[in-house]
Protein backbone atom coordinates (compact mmCIF):
# COMPACT_ATOMS: atom_id res chain seq x y z
CA UNK A 1 0.00 0.00 0.00
CA UNK A 2 2.89 2.22 0.86
CA UNK A 3 4.49 1.45 -2.46
CA UNK A 4 0.86 2.72 -4.11
CA UNK A 5 1.13 5.99 -2.62
CA UNK A 6 4.90 6.85 -3.04
CA UNK A 7 4.06 5.80 -6.70
CA UNK A 8 1.20 8.02 -7.12
CA UNK A 9 2.85 11.16 -5.11
CA UNK A 10 5.65 10.78 -7.67
CA UNK A 11 3.08 11.01 -10.43
CA UNK A 12 1.13 13.71 -9.04
CA UNK A 13 4.36 16.06 -7.85
CA UNK A 14 4.75 18.70 -10.02
CA UNK A 15 8.38 18.79 -11.81
CA UNK A 16 10.19 22.23 -11.18
CA UNK A 17 11.31 23.51 -14.61
CA UNK A 18 14.55 23.80 -13.54
CA UNK A 19 15.74 20.76 -12.82
CA UNK A 20 18.54 18.74 -13.56
CA UNK A 21 17.43 16.60 -16.29
CA UNK A 22 15.67 19.87 -17.82
CA UNK A 23 19.18 21.42 -17.83
CA UNK A 24 20.78 18.37 -18.58
CA UNK A 25 18.08 18.26 -21.91
CA UNK A 26 18.71 21.75 -22.74
CA UNK A 27 22.69 21.59 -22.88
CA UNK A 28 21.82 18.56 -25.40
CA UNK A 29 19.80 20.86 -27.81
CA UNK A 30 22.32 23.39 -27.83
CA UNK A 31 23.83 22.50 -30.77
CA UNK A 32 20.50 22.28 -32.76
CA UNK A 33 19.46 25.52 -31.52
CA UNK A 34 23.02 26.66 -33.07
CA UNK A 35 22.39 24.92 -36.13
CA UNK A 36 18.47 26.39 -36.37
CA UNK A 37 19.49 30.11 -35.87
CA UNK A 38 23.42 30.17 -37.56
CA UNK A 39 22.30 27.84 -40.74
CA UNK A 40 18.61 28.49 -40.77
CA UNK A 41 16.85 31.67 -39.19
CA UNK A 42 20.05 33.48 -39.68
CA UNK A 43 20.66 33.52 -43.92
CA UNK A 44 16.76 33.32 -44.68
CA UNK A 45 16.36 36.70 -42.59
CA UNK A 46 19.24 38.30 -44.50
CA UNK A 47 18.40 37.16 -47.64
CA UNK A 48 14.94 38.37 -46.85
CA UNK A 49 16.95 41.71 -46.07
CA UNK A 50 18.98 41.60 -49.48
CA UNK A 51 15.82 41.04 -51.62
CA UNK A 52 15.40 44.95 -51.34
CA UNK A 53 18.98 45.69 -51.97
CA UNK A 54 21.09 46.26 -54.97
CA UNK A 55 24.26 43.72 -53.74
CA UNK A 56 27.01 42.43 -55.97
CA UNK A 57 29.36 41.46 -53.51
CA UNK A 58 31.73 44.04 -54.49
CA UNK A 59 29.99 46.81 -52.46
CA UNK A 60 27.51 47.49 -49.74
CA UNK A 61 24.06 46.45 -50.21
CA UNK A 62 21.39 49.41 -51.57
CA UNK A 63 18.26 49.27 -50.46
CA UNK A 64 16.05 50.20 -53.48
CA UNK A 65 12.58 48.59 -52.11
CA UNK A 66 10.92 46.77 -54.32
CA UNK A 67 12.58 47.27 -57.07
CA UNK A 68 14.16 43.55 -57.46
CA UNK A 69 9.86 42.27 -57.44
CA UNK A 70 8.74 44.82 -60.01
CA UNK A 71 11.94 43.34 -62.29
CA UNK A 72 10.52 39.99 -62.34
CA UNK A 73 7.18 40.95 -64.03
CA UNK A 74 9.20 41.54 -66.93
CA UNK A 75 11.90 39.01 -67.12
CA UNK A 76 11.38 36.61 -70.13
CA UNK A 77 14.53 34.19 -68.74
CA UNK A 78 12.65 34.18 -65.27
CA UNK A 79 9.11 33.48 -67.44
CA UNK A 80 10.65 30.59 -68.90
CA UNK A 81 12.37 29.14 -66.51
CA UNK A 82 9.10 29.16 -64.54
CA UNK A 83 7.82 27.62 -67.58
CA UNK A 84 10.06 24.86 -67.62
CA UNK A 85 10.15 23.77 -63.94
CA UNK A 86 6.34 23.50 -63.84
CA UNK A 87 6.52 21.42 -66.94
CA UNK A 88 8.63 19.04 -64.80
CA UNK A 89 7.08 19.07 -61.48
CA UNK A 90 3.73 18.41 -63.03
CA UNK A 91 5.28 15.60 -65.29
CA UNK A 92 7.84 13.69 -63.36
CA UNK A 93 5.95 14.02 -60.36
CA UNK A 94 2.78 12.13 -61.16
CA UNK A 95 4.75 9.76 -63.42
CA UNK A 96 6.84 8.80 -60.45
CA UNK A 97 4.40 8.35 -57.99
CA UNK A 98 2.38 6.29 -60.26
CA UNK A 99 5.54 3.68 -60.66
CA UNK A 100 6.18 3.68 -57.25
CA UNK A 101 2.97 2.48 -56.28
CA UNK A 102 2.77 0.03 -59.01
CA UNK A 103 6.05 -1.82 -58.22
CA UNK A 104 5.56 -1.34 -54.24
CA UNK A 105 1.88 -3.33 -55.53
CA UNK A 106 4.28 -5.86 -57.40
CA UNK A 107 6.49 -6.48 -54.31
CA UNK A 108 3.87 -6.42 -52.34
CA UNK A 109 2.70 -9.53 -52.97
CA UNK A 110 5.25 -11.88 -50.88
CA UNK A 111 8.15 -12.34 -53.82
CA UNK A 112 11.15 -14.36 -53.33
CA UNK A 113 14.32 -12.34 -52.36
CA UNK A 114 11.87 -9.26 -51.63
CA UNK A 115 14.91 -7.42 -49.98
CA UNK A 116 16.58 -7.70 -52.75
CA UNK A 117 14.51 -6.14 -54.99
CA UNK A 118 13.96 -2.95 -52.99
CA UNK A 119 17.59 -2.71 -52.69
CA UNK A 120 17.83 -2.62 -56.55
CA UNK A 121 14.84 -0.17 -57.03
CA UNK A 122 16.30 2.06 -54.03
CA UNK A 123 19.17 2.20 -55.14
CA UNK A 124 18.98 5.27 -58.12
CA UNK A 125 17.17 7.09 -55.25
CA UNK A 126 20.75 7.07 -53.51
CA UNK A 127 22.41 7.91 -56.73
CA UNK A 128 20.00 10.13 -58.72
CA UNK A 129 20.69 13.70 -57.29
CA UNK A 130 24.22 12.66 -57.46
CA UNK A 131 26.63 14.85 -59.42
CA UNK A 132 28.11 11.27 -61.53
CA UNK A 133 25.10 9.98 -62.39
CA UNK A 134 23.77 12.86 -63.97
CA UNK A 135 27.22 13.26 -65.97
CA UNK A 136 26.13 9.69 -67.12
CA UNK A 137 23.05 10.28 -68.31
CA UNK A 138 24.19 13.12 -70.48
CA UNK A 139 26.73 10.61 -71.81
CA UNK A 140 23.70 8.18 -72.16
CA UNK A 141 21.58 10.60 -73.91
CA UNK A 142 24.12 12.11 -76.06
CA UNK A 143 24.35 12.27 -79.71
CA UNK A 144 26.72 9.73 -79.57
CA UNK A 145 25.39 7.99 -76.63
CA UNK A 146 24.24 4.66 -75.60
CA UNK A 147 21.00 5.09 -76.15
CA UNK A 148 21.29 6.55 -79.89
CA UNK A 149 23.54 3.26 -80.06
CA UNK A 150 21.24 0.80 -78.91
CA UNK A 151 18.53 2.45 -81.48
CA UNK A 152 20.66 2.04 -84.43
CA UNK A 153 21.45 -1.15 -83.97
CA UNK A 154 17.88 -2.05 -84.67
CA UNK A 155 18.07 0.23 -87.42
CA UNK A 156 16.86 3.75 -86.22
CA UNK A 157 19.62 5.60 -87.28
CA UNK A 158 18.30 9.20 -87.10
CA UNK A 159 17.76 9.14 -83.52
CA UNK A 160 18.38 12.76 -81.89
CA UNK A 161 21.11 14.57 -79.40
CA UNK A 162 18.82 13.70 -76.76
CA UNK A 163 20.12 16.27 -74.43
CA UNK A 164 21.34 18.49 -77.20
CA UNK A 165 17.82 18.76 -78.89
CA UNK A 166 15.51 21.52 -77.42
CA UNK A 167 12.72 19.41 -77.94
CA UNK A 168 13.83 16.22 -76.03
CA UNK A 169 16.25 17.66 -73.36
CA UNK A 170 13.48 18.08 -70.62
CA UNK A 171 12.47 14.71 -71.37
CA UNK A 172 15.22 12.79 -70.56
CA UNK A 173 15.80 15.04 -67.35
CA UNK A 174 12.29 14.17 -66.33
CA UNK A 175 12.99 10.35 -67.20
CA UNK A 176 15.93 10.82 -64.50
CA UNK A 177 13.47 11.67 -62.08
CA UNK A 178 11.47 9.58 -62.56
CA UNK A 179 13.98 6.56 -62.39
CA UNK A 180 14.41 7.37 -58.87
CA UNK A 181 11.19 6.33 -57.89
CA UNK A 182 12.95 3.81 -55.03
CA UNK A 183 12.05 6.42 -51.92
CA UNK A 184 8.50 7.02 -52.38
CA UNK A 185 8.50 3.43 -53.48
CA UNK A 186 9.64 1.86 -50.01
CA UNK A 187 6.83 4.26 -48.31
CA UNK A 188 4.38 2.20 -50.37
CA UNK A 189 5.31 -1.05 -49.54
CA UNK A 190 5.27 -0.06 -45.43
CA UNK A 191 1.84 1.57 -46.38
CA UNK A 192 0.42 -1.36 -47.86
CA UNK A 193 1.67 -4.15 -45.39
CA UNK A 194 -0.18 -2.10 -43.16
CA UNK A 195 -3.87 -2.62 -44.82
CA UNK A 196 -5.66 -5.36 -43.03
CA UNK A 197 -6.33 -8.49 -45.80
CA UNK A 198 -9.28 -8.84 -44.11
CA UNK A 199 -10.90 -6.75 -46.28
CA UNK A 200 -9.53 -7.56 -49.70
CA UNK A 201 -11.08 -11.21 -48.11
CA UNK A 202 -14.36 -9.80 -47.60
CA UNK A 203 -14.22 -7.95 -51.39
CA UNK A 204 -13.05 -11.11 -52.94
CA UNK A 205 -16.37 -12.98 -51.53
CA UNK A 206 -18.31 -10.36 -52.35
CA UNK A 207 -17.11 -10.91 -56.07
CA UNK A 208 -15.07 -7.21 -56.08
CA UNK A 209 -12.36 -8.12 -59.21
CA UNK A 210 -8.67 -6.56 -58.67
CA UNK A 211 -9.51 -3.21 -60.29
CA UNK A 212 -12.16 -2.65 -57.80
CA UNK A 213 -10.44 -4.01 -54.69
CA UNK A 214 -7.75 -1.47 -55.70
CA UNK A 215 -10.10 1.74 -56.47
CA UNK A 216 -12.31 0.78 -53.49
CA UNK A 217 -9.32 -0.71 -50.73
CA UNK A 218 -6.02 0.18 -52.19
CA UNK A 219 -6.43 3.62 -52.35
CA UNK A 220 -8.42 5.15 -50.13
CA UNK A 221 -6.20 3.41 -47.28
CA UNK A 222 -3.26 4.30 -48.63
CA UNK A 223 -4.36 7.99 -49.43
CA UNK A 224 -2.24 9.43 -46.49
CA UNK A 225 0.68 7.65 -47.60
CA UNK A 226 -0.13 8.60 -50.89
CA UNK A 227 -0.48 12.54 -49.62
CA UNK A 228 2.68 12.18 -48.21
CA UNK A 229 4.56 11.08 -50.98
CA UNK A 230 3.19 13.82 -53.15
CA UNK A 231 3.93 16.64 -50.97
CA UNK A 232 7.67 15.96 -50.56
CA UNK A 233 8.21 15.06 -53.98
CA UNK A 234 6.87 18.36 -55.08
CA UNK A 235 8.98 20.01 -52.91
CA UNK A 236 12.10 18.33 -53.80
CA UNK A 237 11.23 18.62 -57.79
CA UNK A 238 10.98 22.78 -57.64
CA UNK A 239 14.08 22.69 -55.93
CA UNK A 240 15.87 20.28 -58.04
CA UNK A 241 19.09 21.64 -59.61
CA UNK A 242 21.95 19.07 -60.13
CA UNK A 243 20.64 17.38 -62.81
CA UNK A 244 20.01 20.90 -64.64
CA UNK A 245 23.06 21.99 -63.79
CA UNK A 246 25.05 18.91 -65.09
CA UNK A 247 23.16 17.87 -67.84
CA UNK A 248 22.85 21.43 -69.64
CA UNK A 249 26.57 22.34 -68.44
CA UNK A 250 25.54 24.64 -66.36
CA UNK A 251 23.67 27.15 -68.83
CA UNK A 252 20.45 25.64 -69.18
CA UNK A 253 20.61 24.95 -72.67
CA UNK A 254 19.98 23.75 -75.21
CA UNK A 255 17.94 27.15 -75.71
CA UNK A 256 17.00 27.73 -72.13
CA UNK A 257 14.88 24.13 -72.73
CA UNK A 258 16.55 22.94 -69.26
CA UNK A 259 16.57 26.39 -67.78
CA UNK A 260 15.27 25.40 -64.30
CA UNK A 261 14.48 28.38 -61.49
CA UNK A 262 16.72 26.70 -58.99
CA UNK A 263 19.56 26.98 -61.94
CA UNK A 264 18.50 30.41 -63.02
CA UNK A 265 18.47 31.81 -59.57
CA UNK A 266 21.85 30.34 -59.67
CA UNK A 267 22.92 32.05 -62.55
CA UNK A 268 22.08 35.38 -60.87
CA UNK A 269 23.88 34.92 -58.07
CA UNK A 270 26.69 33.07 -58.48
CA UNK A 271 27.46 33.88 -62.26
CA UNK A 272 26.14 37.59 -62.72
CA UNK A 273 26.87 38.31 -59.06
CA UNK A 274 23.19 39.88 -59.08
CA UNK A 275 22.47 38.41 -54.82
CA UNK A 276 20.16 40.66 -54.34
CA UNK A 277 17.85 39.81 -57.40
CA UNK A 278 18.26 36.39 -56.33
CA UNK A 279 17.61 36.88 -52.99
CA UNK A 280 14.44 38.19 -54.29
CA UNK A 281 14.09 34.92 -56.30
CA UNK A 282 14.59 32.78 -53.45
CA UNK A 283 11.58 34.17 -51.71
CA UNK A 284 9.51 33.55 -54.48
CA UNK A 285 10.65 30.04 -54.68
CA UNK A 286 9.26 29.84 -51.42
CA UNK A 287 5.95 31.51 -51.77
CA UNK A 288 5.53 28.57 -54.53
CA UNK A 289 6.60 26.19 -52.80
CA UNK A 290 4.54 27.34 -49.93
CA UNK A 291 1.68 27.95 -51.72
CA UNK A 292 1.25 24.33 -53.59
CA UNK A 293 1.86 22.61 -50.49
CA UNK A 294 -1.02 24.61 -48.92
CA UNK A 295 -3.07 24.01 -52.01
CA UNK A 296 -2.67 20.07 -51.23
CA UNK A 297 -3.43 20.44 -47.47
CA UNK A 298 -6.85 21.87 -48.59
CA UNK A 299 -7.38 19.66 -51.03
CA UNK A 300 -6.26 16.69 -48.79
CA UNK A 301 -9.89 16.62 -46.68
CA UNK A 302 -11.36 16.29 -50.40
CA UNK A 303 -9.29 12.85 -51.07
CA UNK A 304 -7.58 11.78 -48.03
CA UNK A 305 -8.88 9.33 -45.80
CA UNK A 306 -8.02 8.49 -42.17
CA UNK A 307 -9.37 5.72 -39.58
CA UNK A 308 -11.29 8.56 -37.91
Amino acid sequence: MSVMTELQNVRSSPKSPGSKRDRVAYVFLIPWFIGLVGITLGPMLASLVLAFTDYNLLQAPQFIGIDNFIEMASDKRLANSLQVTFTYVFVSVPLQLIIALFVAILLDRGLRGLSIYRSIFYLPSLLGSSVAVAILWRQMFGADGLVNQLLAFVGIHDAPGWVTDPSTALGTIILLNVWTFGAPMIIFVAGLRQIPEMYYEAAEIDGAGRWTRFRRITLPLLSPIVFFNLVLQLIGAFQSFTQAFVVSGGNGGPADSTMFYSLYLYQQGFNQFNMGYAAALAWLLFIIIGAFTAINFIASKYWVFYDN
